[in-house]
């Protein structure tokens, strides 16, 4: 890896950061010299990284320019709803195929990771959602219906500047990892009624503190916006 390469990721990591924490204003503009700044680099790092913020969705262009992509609340619980559809269907199409049988070559590494995280599990960042969103794809994968998967990856896409909201505390972590191993355990056992219903369960309590969260979040928002009024 170049010095360039390694500045423009260091940059990359470090504004994907500062977005999904909510460092960066909903309402703010992503001006290049203002982040070149802040990062203490040239604006060509930024411009790299900005380019991939804006591909995986945590930006978006406005007349203006680039800013922070926010879902509204009532969109994220739509999104969610189909998030829990998809990934209950690829459950399901096995589960009512008696010849059809998940990927143990997708799951078997899955769950060996998880396993080593409830050892010694990660610390409350954004890291984790890349993690997460790696273990529901790879899971729905298993099922062998790819077009389900390109969909899951749309809506993760548009619920990911949010997601972060479900991982500011261990208690979170430590239980989305209890629960991952627990599903796919339950897959690959072929128990997949307990299964569904436990990721029905799992996807439904990340909704549910994500969507109470970012109305805190706006909340606090508006009255910030109020006060500078």
């Amino acid at each position: 890896m170049s010095d360039a390469e390694s500045l423009s990721d260091r940059v990359f990591v470090a504004l994907r950061d500062d977005l999904m924490w909510g460092r960066l204003r909903p309402g703010e503009r992503l001006a290049e010299i203002t982040l070149a700044e802040r990062y203490q680099v040239s604006r060509t790092p930024v411009r790299e990284a900005l380019a991939r913020l804006l591909a995986d969705g945590l930006i978006e262009r406005r007349d203006r320019g680039l800013y922070p992509y926010r879902p509204r609340v009532e969109d994220l619980e739509d999104l969610y709803e189909l998030r829990i559809m998809l990934e209950l269907q690829g459950i399901q199409r096995v589960e009512q195929d008696g010849n059809r049988r998940h990927s143990a070559e997708l799951l078997e590494p899955e769950l060996e990771k998880w396993r080593e995280f409830r050892k010694s599990p990660p610390v409350p960042d954004a890291g984790i959602v890349k993690d997460d969103e790696q273990f529901h794809l790879r899971l729905l994968a298993a099922s062998g219906n790819r077009a389900m998967v390109s969909s899951l990856e749309a809506v993760n896409a548009k619920i990911r500047p949010m997601r972060m909201l479900d991982y500011l505390s261990e208690d979170r972590v430590t239980a989305t990892i209890d629960e991952h191993i627990d599903i796919t355990e339950r897959v690959l056992d072929g128990d997949l009624p307990a299964a569904r219903m436990l990721l029905h369960a799992h996807i439904d309590a990340s909704r549910q503190v994500v969507v109470r969260r970012a109305r805190e979040a706006m909340a606090m928002f508006d009255v910030v916006m109020a006060l500078r009024t």
